[in-house]
Formats: C-alpha cells, sequence, structure tokens
C-alpha cells in the first residue's frame, strides 16, 4: 500500500517525463506515482523499455537534454525538488540522494585512486578535515567488505575486480550518508555469490543507516530476496504496487501474473517456461488505453479505449479494468 505522506521520505506524485522528436513529442514517463519511506526498500520491475532508469534518472536530476519532465511532482523530505536548480540538485544529489549504477567504471575515474575520489566526495559533502575524510573513507571501504582497505585506499579502479569496484560505488554513494539511495541494476554485471553480497549490504545499509533505497532491477529473484514493496512498470507507467510477498504470490495485474509465470519454480518439472506474447511497445507507436493490451489474454473492450487509474485490489494495488466491476458490464 502506500506509505503515509507524515512517513514518506520521498513522493512522487504523476511524473510525466518526454523527450521533443522532429517525428512528435514522445512520452517515456506517464504519471508514475509512488512513495519510500525511511528504512524501505523498494523494487522497480519490469522489461527493457518499461521505464526503471528513467524513473531513477528523473528522481536525481540527471535526465539528458532534450528529455525534460513534464508534468508531476517529486518531494523529498517534504521539500519539492524537481523545480530545483542544476546547482541546488548537484548539492542535493551529492549529500542527501547517492546513486549506484549498473556498470561501475562508468562511475570512477581511472585517473584518480578510489581513495581520492571518496575524500573528494566525503569533504565537499562533510565538516571533516583531509585526514578524517581519509579515515571515513577507510571505514566505507571496510563497511562494504573491501579486504585490507588502508592498502587498497591508494589503488586505482582497474586494480580490483568487477565486485570489489560495485563495492567501491556503494561506498561513494554511502560516503556523505545520504537518506535515499537510487541503485540502478547494481548486481546486473556480477556472478551470484557477489550478487548475494551486495544484496545483503544494501540491507544493512538500511537496517543501520535508516537510509532508503530504490532499487531498478529486471530480476524478480533479486526483488524477492532484498525489497519491502514492489512497483511493477510497463510502458512508463506502474501497472502494479503492494508488498513484494503479496505481488509475487497473488499478482493482480495481467502483466505481472505473466512475468511471476515466465520464472522457473524449484519445485515444478516443467519442459517451456510461460511467455508474455508479443513485445514492449515503442513510444512512437503506443497503444490507445492500456499499453499491455496487445499483449494481454484478458483484455476486455473498455482496456483499448481507457487508461486504467491504480485502485486497491487486496494487498495491492493494479492499474487493470478487470478489477472495476463497470467494465466487465
Amino acid at each position: 500500500m502506500t506509505t503515509n505522506h507524515k512517513e514518506a521520505l520521498l513522493q512522487v506524485r504523476e511524473l510525466s517525463v518526454e523527450f521533443p522528436t522532429r517525428q512528435g513529442v514522445l512520452k517515456a514517463l506517464d504519471r508514475v506515482s509512488f512513495d519510500i519511506a525511511p528504512g524501505e526498500i523498494l523494487g522497480v520491475v519490469g522489461e527493457s523499455g518499461a521505464g526503471k532508469s528513467l524513473t531513477g534518472t528523473a528522481l536525481i536530476g540527471l535526465l539528458e537534454p532534450p528529455g525534460r519532465i513534464s508534468g508531476g511532482e517529486i518531494w523529498f523530505e517534504g521539500q519539492r525538488i524537481d523545480n530545483l536548480s542544476a546547482a541546488a540538485m548537484r548539492s542535493l544529489r551529492g549529500k542527501k540522494i547517492g546513486a549506484i549504477f549498473q556498470d561501475p567504471l562508468t562511475s570512477l575515474n581511472p585517473l584518480f585512486t578510489v581513495g581520492q575520489q571518496l575524500t573528494e566526495t566525503i569533504l565537499t559533502h562533510l565538516p571533516l578535515n583531509a585526514a578524517q575524510a581519509r579515515e571515513r573513507a577507510i571505514d566505507l571501504l571496510r563497511q562494504t567488505g573491501i579486504p585490507a582497505p588502508e592498502a587498497r585506499i591508494d589503488q586505482y579502479p582497474h586494480q580490483f575486480s568487477g565486485g570489489m569496484r560495485q563495492r567501491v560505488v556503494i561506498a561513494l554513494a554511502l560516503a556523505a550518508e545520504p537518506k535515499l539511495i537510487v541503485a540502478d541494476e547494481p548486481t546486473t554485471a556480477l556472478d551470484v555469490s557477489i550478487q548475494a553480497q551486495i544484496i545483503q549490504l544494501l540491507k544493512r545499509v538500511c537496517r543501520q543507516h535508516g537510509a532508503a533505497v530504490m532499487l531498478v532491477t529486471h530480476d524478480m529473484g533479486v526483488i524477492a530476496e532484498t525489497c519491502d514493496r514492489v512497483a511493477v512498470m510497463y510502458a512508463g507507467r506502474v501497472v502494479e504496487l503492494g508488498p513484494v510477498q503479496q505481488v509475487i504470490h497473488c499478482p493482480a495485474h495481467p502483466y505481472t501474473i505473466g512475468l511471476m509465470g515466465s520464472i522457473p519454480a524449484m519445485d515444478e518439472d516443467r519442459e517451456r517456461l510461460q511467455q508474455i506474447d508479443g513485445a514492449m511497445p515503442r513510444l512512437n507507436a503506443m497503444p490507445g488505453g492500456c499499453a499491455f493490451h496487445p499483449r494481454c489474454p484478458q483484455a476486455l473492450p473498455r482496456c483499448k479505449q481507457d487508461v486504467p487509474p491504480l485502485i486497491e485490489v487486496g494487498a495491492t494495488r493494479a492499474a487493470c479494468w478487470l478489477h472495476h466491476a463497470e467494465a466487465r458490464a
């Protein structure tokens, strides 16, 4: 369910993002809404092109022009942040909002040691001197599970393995003690054992520091293992939102049901996995009504005409006309 407004650290309200092109304006996000409470991990899941990463990018103010927020509001700690200046957003992004990206090599400068990059961030945002900043950087490396941090702090990114570089990126995201971390596919490029360690690290950060995490991923296994709630996205819209266990075991939207059906079960002997026919629509060929209706086995006539709102369905919320009595009439 949605978080109480007074408790929410982050509130996203009707967020829309568009890209003007020569052929017309493409709407990449369409009225996306959700909350995240302090200490909560919200998973955002969906196929490639669903708008997961774009949502995170919009939150932290890193939309590449000509992309722009065309509607809605983003509130953080009771302050609206989507209309801040670039300088104000940059200060907020460094100190109170951290980011972890999929490829650590794009987040780390190969010309500087990891210690130089950590201490620069710490000195910029915290009232510490150089010696204190170095001590904090070593402690962050230790917290993120990097062995011999006193020695490794003076090494360069290329001297670390992929898993270790991702830990450095997490340490960098935690450097200024942020209240919110946007983690975009932080485990995708890692092997399964390192994935599990990174997941445990994110959970420990939430527990110890009270930080909130928006975890963007396409992996429902990571969602099940890590998150408190999950938002399922399709074609730039949130189609289902609710507690993880409820969404996994009792999905309410046909798209979520399809996602769950495509995951192999350890206790079943099946030769073929269930699949969702068709593909995600392109931005310049978005169908009317519910964007999922061309692929939906349960589509109703109204699905082709009107966009369904998110409504309460048991313990979750789903955007589907199947749950509206008048649509079935």
